[in-house]
């Protein structure tokens, strides 16, 4: 009968034998023999027994000399068959020995699972392009990787765990890359700990370097943070922003930045200010005569002596070609204004030399004072501009204040919407379509839809005479839903390889009726999603962003394109790139005629084709009209070009001729 001895020996999991002092067997168990396949030995036995048969001759030698010559327990692991034992011999007193054995294969392959995976990790960690940290709440180093260490050129004592944070600061600082503003560098880790979430800011440091820190509170106070070195792409959004604002050839404010200075002034003082336009006399016989060099170089000499003029807190902007305007902060009386006009006239009347050549040219000035005739720069800039067209018809070379009489272009502008509204009626629009070309086949890929209104006595009405009026009075939106419409259907009788460009107005977003207008003229067309594109400005998204860009994801999800145009142009263009996937870019013109003339603005059209790259964005190069353009471009990298080098904008029957000379085999 087995006793409970027996039971509990028979029945365990571990193999086990009893060794006496002379190293005889005094018990062992079937589990023993199990695993390691030892045939059936005698009580009495001597350890050689179990010696010679362990698989690993090398392990039985060490056993064997161990239980002979030591006192102290041995732990081996032995490869029987395709099983890992663990043997453990222990001394039990009175020079008696227990040997234990288990099975610790299923324990090995988890081990070596883990080890696997803490070596991706580590492989993983110090891979990654971007440094990563873990500090405890105690801000004492976890972890940090390889890329962290070659950030900030920390050494191997300062990686180690345990390192206080304000060690590696201090090391920092003697390097000369520490923080710029110590006291705001922890700001970042309060707002992310306060939202619960990751918090990100782009960090100055000594060194110049803008390193953008991104931290993730963890639930035991610490943090983990990812350090990003966005040196170049700060500056080139600096760049770009400051492209923005600015004028390429004279350095001078634009429009864009004028008219925020002047709502900002007069909004914020309500004193009575001056908006001064100006316009060179005989600037174009400068450029006919003597070329656009000259005219550039003029242009900048012209900017330096109004700049001369200006009193401390006045502003000037170029508007572009020979546009200049002034603005007045903060006049006693319009004879201020006057005065200035009078000066700036004199300087501009007198000689110029240009390249070597004596140049002689006028200015003749309209001028607006606010808030008498206006109080926002939009309303200051056309009244000034009305009182510029009255000083031109004076006979130039002098000035003209605004008057109430010279607005009686308003009511031309009222009979100019009535027909505008009659004009969509009777269907006098027509589209033309302007070719998008490939960059390296210099294969047509798509046409750009531009409106054209065939008036039945003015003739071709330009669009910027009408479009903005479209957009002031709202008919933009029945407008834009029939150009997009029949540019939907115009293009569905083209091949399937070629796409068509619709611009939209950001009042047609407003309408909340865009989205279903899109299916609705891709559906009774018969045209794919893929082969529409749409295009946007930013102005789209400066109002109710939300919305639109809700619009946007769900007009994208259908398959159609969307593309920025006119990108630089604005203050937050590559804000918007984060916030939503755009599939192309459009590179304004402006950049594109300056690209021979400003490294700037070679360098700002480098750095957007490059962003487009790393984001899988095509970029289309806008306005190019010469082979010179042509070469630089390819030479950026843009994807695409559109401009009059490869085709005006052509009506419909035009494209089917376009499209049918390409075909192979066409005469």
């Amino acid at each position: 009968m087995l006793t409970a001895f027996d039971v509990v020996l028979t029945n365990m999991r571990q193999g086990v034998a009893l060794l006496s002092a002379e190293l005889r067997i005094l018990l062992f168990n079937d589990r023993l023999l199990q695993l390691l396949q030892l045939p059936r030995i005698a009580i009495g036995a001597d350890a050689k027994t179990i010696a010679v048969q362990m698989p690993i001759r090398d392990q039985s030698t060490v056993w064997l000399t161990h239980l002979s010559a030591e006192t102290k327990s041995l732990h081996q692991e032995i490869v029987v068959g395709e099983t890992l034992v663990s043997m453990v011999t222990s001394p039990v007193g009175h020079g008696r020995w227990l040997i234990q054995c288990e099975d610790i294969s299923a324990l090995a392959r988890v081990k070596k699972d883990i080890s696997d995976q803490s070596s991706l990790f580590d492989t993983a960690l110090d891979n990654m392009p971007h440094g990563l940290c873990m500090f405890d709440a105690n801000k004492n180093l976890m972890l940090c990787n390889a890329a962290y260490s070659r950030l900030y050129t920390l050494p191997a004592e300062l990686t180690r765990p345990g390192t206080p944070l304000q060690q590696i600061l201090d090391h920092r600082l003697t390097q000369g890359n520490a923080p710029a503003n110590r006291e705001t560098y922890f700001d970042v880790v309060v707002e992310a700990a306060l939202k619960g979430s990751t918090a990100s800011q782009n960090i100055l440091l000594l060194d110049g370097r803008v390193i953008k820190i991104s931290h993730q509170p963890m639930d035991n106070g610490g943090y983990v943070a990812t350090h990003e070195d966005v040196t170049e792409a700060v500056r080139a959004e600096e760049q770009i922003k400051y492209m923005a604002g600015h004028d390429p050839l004279t350095g001078l404010p634009n429009r864009t930045l004028l008219r925020e200075k002047i709502d900002k002034e007069v909004a914020a003082s309500g004193k009575t200010t001056a908006l001064l336009c100006l316009d060179l006399d005989r600037f174009k016989e400068v450029n006919d005569t003597l070329g656009h060099a000259v005219g550039d170089l003029l242009l900048k000499a012209v900017a330096d002596r109004l700049t001369a003029c200006l009193r401390e807190g006045d502003s000037i902007a170029r508007l572009g070609g020979d546009e200049f305007v002034v603005f007045q902060a903060d006049v006693e009386s319009s004879d201020q204004a006057s005065t200035l006009a009078r000066r700036i006239i004199d300087v501009v009347d007198k000689a110029f030399i240009i390249d070597g050549k004596s140049v002689r040219i006028g200015v003749s000035i309209g001028i607006a004072m606010a808030p008498d005739d206006g109080d926002i720069a939009d309303s200051l800039l056309q009244h000034a501009d009305t009182a510029l067209y009255k000083a031109k018809a004076n006979g130039r070379g002098t000035f003209c204040f605004f008057e109430t009489a010279m607005d009686a272009n308003r009511q031309e502008r009222r009979d100019l919407e009535v027909a505008l509204q009659h004009a969509l009626e009777t269907k006098q629009f027509e589209i033309y379509y302007q070719p998008q070309v490939d960059t390296n086949s210099e294969r047509v890929v798509g046409f750009e839809a531009l409106l054209r209104w065939h008036h039945p006595e003015r003739g071709l009405v330009s669009p910027a005479d009408f479009i903005p009026l479209a957009e002031e009075s709202g008919l933009i939106v029945p407008i834009g839903e029939w150009v997009l419409r029949q540019a939907c259907k115009d293009a569905a009788s083209w091949s399937a390889d070629i796409s068509v460009a619709v611009n939209l107005s950001p009042l047609q977003f407003k309408s909340q009726t865009l989205a279903h207008t899109v299916i609705s003229a891709l559906s009774d067309a018969g045209l794919p999603a893929s082969r529409l594109e749409l295009e946007i400005t930013e102005s789209v998204l400066l109002t109710d962003n939300d919305t639109a860009l809700a619009t946007l994801h769900h007009i994208r999800s259908l398959g159609v394109r969307i593309a920025m145009d006119d990108f630089g142009t604005g203050y937050s263009s590559l804000s918007y790139l984060r916030l939503f996937p755009f599939d192309k870019i459009k590179i304004d013109q402006s950049f594109i005629r300056e690209l021979g003339n400003s490294k700037d603005c070679a360098a700002i059209v480098k750095a957007v084709v490059d962003l487009g790259a790393s984001l899988g964005i095509t970029t289309t190069a806008e306005g190019v009209e010469t082979s010179d353009q042509l070469d630089r471009v390819r030479e950026q990298g843009c994807s695409e070009i559109q401009g009059y080098l490869f085709g005006k904008p052509l009506p419909l029957t035009s494209v089917h001729e376009l499209l049918q000379r390409r075909l192979p085999g066409a005469a």
